[in-house]
C-alpha cells in the first residue's frame, strides 16, 4: 500500500513538472495576411516556426486548426508546419464593404493541451468594377437653368475596398453642356453630380447624350459606364427641393411587416401639375428585393419585412422626387436597425478531451471553448459558468475564450466514473437569453485499487483419506478497478520463511480461486495446514492482496481400538483375586483401551458380552471399571471368565474384546498354589472335551479286554513279586487335580506306574485305566521296575 502511493506521487510529481515546462499560449496572436482569390494550397507562413515548435512535435501533439465558425479555410501541414488556404477566399462574401477582413484561428495541441492564436488577415484585389445602378439615367432639365446648376446622380458601387474602389468619374465624349463634379460630405457621403456649363437652348438641341464613365484606383484600373440622356424641357422653372439632403430613421429588427420607418418631404414652388410631386426609391446595387417600399405621394416608407440587426445594421436608400414635368431631387435616407435581445449565446468547442485518466493532475485543460452572441452591446455581452461542479471549473483563456479545467480535488473514477458538465452562457440583455451546453467526461481507470477478498481469513474441511484433487471450498476477492485492472488471477503466495518448502498438497484454481487438496490426508498425522494465497490484478503494475486458508482435516473412524489392560497377548492371561468376603460394589479389575482417532471416534464405552456368571459382575459403561454386582456367595464358581466389549462412537462403530478371568478365594494364602495348578486349572476346560473322548474310546476297548485281562493277571501274579504297585484315586496332585476338580473322571480308577528306583519326581510313563467304577483297591508296587506292566 505504501510502495503504491508512493509511485502514485512519483508519477504525479513528473507529470506536474511536465505541465509546468508547457508554454502558456501566446498573449499576442500570429498574424498573417493572405490575397483573395488565391488558389488553394497557397502557402501563407510557416507557423510552427513562428510558435517555436518543432515539426515533430504536431504530428505527436495531434495538431489541428479550429475556427469559430467551424469552416476549415485553411488547413496545417504536419510535416513541415506550414499554413496553407484550403479553399478558396473572396473577401467581399466574407467580410463586405468591412474596411478590414481579419479571420482568427486556434492552432491546438495535445497532450498536454496547448493553443496559440492565428489572425488571417485577407488582403483585397481588384477583382471588381465599378457598377452603375442603371445602365441609363434619363434627366429633364429645364432650358432656363443656369449654367452651374447641379444635378445629382447615383453614383456607381464597387464592392472592393480601399483604392481598389472608386476614385474619380469622367464624360465621354466631352461636351460643351455637361462636367461631372465628386467628393466626399462632411458627414462622409459620396456624391456624384452633373454640372450644367452652358446654358441649354431647346430649339437648338433638344437632347443631350454622353457617357458617365466611372474609374477604380486597382492596378490595372476597372471601370464602370451608365449612358447619360439628358432632355431639354420648356420653362418648368423650379424643381423639387427636399426639407433636408439626409434622412435618418431608426427601426426595431424584430418590427412587423408594414411599420412605418420614416416620411421624406420635398417641396416644389411651381403651381398645378408642375408641382404635382411624386416619390420613388433609386435603384440601388444588390437591393433588388428591397425590405422597404415608398408611398409615392407621401413618402412614407414602410417595411415589407422584418429586418435583422445581426444580417445588416443600417441600410442606404436613394429616394428621388418628380415633379409632374420630370424634375426631380435626390435624398439619402440611411434606416438603423436598433439590436433586441433576439440571439441566444453561442458557444463553440475548440477542443474536448474524454475519457480522463483518474490520476490525472489539477490544472488539466479538459475544453477550450468559445462564446459569441450576434446582438450587439449589452444583449451581446455573455457571461459563463458551470453547473454545481466541484471537481471541474471554468477558467478564461482570452477574448471570448474559456478553459474546462480540473480543480484540486483528486478525481476517483470508482466514486464517479462520468460527470455531466453544464456550462451556461448568458448574455445580458433584458430579459437575457441562454444557451447550455453539455460536456460528459468519462473518467479513465488507473490501477489504484489493491484486490479485496471477501473474508479477511477462510477455514475449509476435508474429511482425511480424501480422494486426490478433491475440491474443499474457493476464495474470492473483488477489484474496484475495471479491465484489465480488475481481472484477478489466484495463486498460492510463497511459504514464509521462503526458506520454507512450499505446500505440494494443495492447489488453487487460477481464475475462480477453488481450492483443491492434490492428495490424501491423514488426520493422525497431519491435522490442519494453512497457506497463504494472494490475488493479483492484471494492472500495470500489478496490485496484489494475499488471505490465509486454513484447511482443517476432519478425523474419520478408520483406527481400531487397542486394549493395554489387561493385555491380550498370547501368554495365559493373569488372574484376578477376588475374596470371597467381597461385597457388592467391589472393583475387580479395569478394562484401559486407547483409540487413536479424536472427537467422538474416540469415546470409548465398555460393556459385559459374555460372563461366567453375568449376575455376578457389572462393568462401567464410560470408565471400565469392573465391579461385584453382588456379594460372592459359596455357590459362585471358584473360577469366574468375562469377555469386556469396547466399542467407539464412530460412525460405523469398531470394537474390541478384552478377556480375563478372576479366581474367587477365602483365603489370600492360597495364592501360593504352584503356577502349574494354576495353568492346568486355566487348561482344564480344554483337557475336559479331549478326556472325555478318550475315556469314551478306552471304555469300549474295555469290554472287550476285561476278560482276557483278569485270566492273564491270575496266572501271571507270582511274577509280580518284588515290583511296587501304585493305585490313585484320581488324587494326584500335580497333574490329575484339575480334571478331578473339573469333575471330568467322575469314577475311581486303579492306575498301574512302574517307576525306576530312587527316582523323585516320579515322571509317568504311560497312563491306563484299569478297571471302571471300581472302588479303590491296594495295589502292589514295585519300585525297581524298569517300566510300566499292563
Amino acid at each position: 500500500g505504501s510502495a503504491g502511493s508512493g509511485r502514485r506521487r512519483a508519477q504525479q510529481v513528473l507529470c506536474l513538472a511536465a505541465f509546468l515546462s508547457v508554454p502558456p499560449a501566446r498573449p499576442e496572436p500570429l498574424r498573417y495576411s493572405v490575397a483573395e482569390e488565391g488558389e488553394s494550397g497557397s502557402v501563407v507562413a510557416n507557423v510552427a516556426e513562428d510558435a517555436g515548435l518543432a515539426p515533430a512535435q504536431l504530428s505527436a501533439r495531434r495538431a489541428r486548426l479550429a475556427s469559430e465558425d467551424g469552416r476549415q479555410r485553411f488547413r496545417l501541414d504536419r510535416g513541415t508546419g506550414r499554413l496553407v488556404v484550403a479553399e478558396r477566399l473572396d473577401r467581399e462574401e466574407l467580410c463586405g464593404q468591412s474596411g478590414t477582413c481579419t479571420l482568427p484561428l486556434e492552432l491546438l495541441l495535445a497532450d498536454p493541451l496547448q493553443f496559440f492564436r492565428v489572425e488571417v488577415a485577407v488582403e483585397d484585389i481588384n477583382d471588381h468594377s465599378p457598377a452603375f445602378p442603371e445602365e441609363r439615367v434619363t434627366l429633364k432639365i429645364l432650358e432656363t437653368s443656369n449654367p452651374g446648376s447641379r444635378f445629382p446622380l447615383e453614383g456607381a458601387r464597387d464592392l472592393d475596398v480601399g483604392s481598389n474602389g472608386v476614385q474619380a468619374y469622367s464624360i465621354a465624349p466631352e461636351n460643351e453642356y455637361f462636367s461631372v463634379s465628386f467628393g466626399s460630405r462632411s458627414n462622409g457621403d459620396k456624391y456624384v453630380e452633373l454640372v450644367l456649363e452652358k446654358a441649354l437652348d431647346r430649339e437648338e438641341q433638344a437632347e443631350v447624350g454622353f457617357s458617365l464613365i466611372a474609374m477604380d484606383g486597382g492596378s490595372p484600373p476597372r471601370s464602370g459606364t451608365t449612358q447619360i440622356h439628358i432632355v431639354v424641357l420648356d420653362a418648368n422653372d423650379n424643381a423639387p427641393i427636399f426639407t433636408q439632403d439626409r434622412y435618418t430613421g431608426q427601426v426595431l429588427e424584430n418590427s412587423p411587416e408594414g411599420s412605418v420607418v420614416l416620411s421624406v418631404v420635398a417641396t416644389d414652388q411651381d403651381a398645378g401639375p408642375n408641382g404635382d410631386i411624386t416619390y420613388e426609391f433609386s435603384q440601388v446595387v444588390g437591393q433588388s428585393h428591397s425590405a422597404f417600399v415608398i408611398d409615392p405621394v407621401s413618402g412614407e416608407i414602410r417595411l415589407t419585412k422584418p429586418l435583422d440587426f445581426e444580417a445588416a445594421e443600417t441600410h442606404e436608400l436613394s429616394v428621388r422626387a418628380t415633379d409632374g414635368e420630370g424634375l426631380s431631387a435626390i435624398c439619402k435616407v440611411l434606416v438603423e436597425v436598433v439590436d433586441v435581445n433576439d440571439n441566444a449565446p453561442e458557444l463553440v468547442v475548440s477542443s474536448f478531451s474524454s475519457p480522463l485518466p483518474e490520476n490525472v493532475l489539477p490544472g488539466t485543460v479538459v475544453a477550450l471553448f468559445a462564446v459569441k452572441d450576434r446582438d450587439a452591446g449589452a444583449n451581446g455581452k455573455i457571461s459563463c459558468a458551470l453547473e454545481d461542479q466541484l471537481s471541474f471549473s471554468l477558467r478564461p483563456a482570452y477574448k471570448n475564450y474559456y478553459e474546462l479545467v480540473t480543480v484540486s480535488v483528486v478525481l476517483d473514477r470508482e466514486e464517479t466514473a462520468r460527470y455531466i458538465l453544464t456550462v451556461i452562457a448568458a448574455d445580458a440583455g433584458s430579459p437575457p437569453l441562454t444557451t447550455t451546453q453539455t460536456f460528459t467526461v468519462d473518467i479513465s481507470d488507473v490501477n489504484d485499487n489493491v484486490p479485496v477478498f471477501n473474508q479477511t481469513s477462510y477455514t475449509m474441511y476435508v474429511h482425511e483419506n480424501n480422494v486426490p484433487t478433491v475440491l474443499v471450498g474457493a476464495v474470492s476477492a473483488s477489484d474496484a478497478d475495471v479491465g484489465p485492472n480488475a481481472k484477478v488471477t489466484y495463486s498460492l503466495a510463497p511459504a514464509q520463511p521462503a526458506e520454507q518448502p512450499p505446500c505440494s498438497c494443495i492447489s488453487v484454481n487460477s481464475e475462480n480461486g477453488h481450492v483443491f487438496v492434490l492428495q490424501p490426508l491423514d488426520y493422525e498425522r497431519v491435522r490442519q495446514i494453512e497457506v497463504s494465497v494472494s490475488a493479483s490484478d492484471a494492472g500495470s503494475p500489478p496490485l496484489s492482496a494475499n488471505v490465509t486458508v486454513r484447511l482443517l482435516v476432519v478425523d474419520e473412524n478408520d483406527n481400531a481400538l487397542l486394549v493395554l489392560y489387561p493385555a491380550q497377548d498370547s501368554s495365559p492371561a493373569s488372574s484376578e483375586l477376588v475374596p470371597m468376603s467381597a461385597e457388592a460394589g467391589y472393583l475387580v479389575t479395569k478394562v484401559v483401551a486407547v483409540d487413536a482417532d479424536s472427537g467422538q471416534n474416540s469415546w470409548l464405552s465398555y460393556h459385559l458380552l459374555r460372563a461366567t456368571d453375568p449376575g455376578l459382575f457389572a462393568v462401567g459403561a464410560q470408565s471400565g471399571e469392573v465391579r461385584l454386582r453382588r456379594p460372592v456367595t459359596e455357590r459362585d464358581a471358584v473360577k469366574q471368565k468375562l469377555v469386556v466389549l469396547v466399542r467407539d462412537n464412530g460412525r460405523p462403530p469398531l470394537s474390541a474384546t478384552a478377556a480375563l478371568s478372576t479366581l474367587l478365594l477365602k483365603d489370600f494364602s492360597d495364592v501360593r498354589l504352584p503356577h502349574s495348578s494354576l495353568a492346568a486349572e486355566d487348561e482344564g476346560g480344554s483337557l475336559t472335551t479331549y478326556l472325555i473322548i478318550s475315556l469314551v474310546f478306552v471304555s469300549l476297548l474295555f469290554l472287550v479286554s476285561t476278560a482276557a485281562f483278569v485270566t492273564r493277571k491270575v496266572c501271571k501274579r507270582k511274577e509280580l513279586k518284588g515290583e511296587h504297585v501304585l493305585y490313585g484315586t484320581g488324587h494326584l496332585q500335580s497333574g490329575l487335580a484339575d480334571a478331578a476338580a473339573a469333575g471330568t473322571l467322575p469314577h475311581a480308577y486303579c492306575y498301574e506306574i512302574s517307576l525306576t528306583t530312587g527316582s523323585g519326581n516320579s515322571e509317568f510313563k504311560f497312563l491306563k485305566p484299569i478297571i471302571p467304577s471300581l472302588p479303590p483297591q491296594h495295589c502292589a508296587m514295585e519300585t525297581n521296575a524298569p517300566s510300566l506292566r499292563k
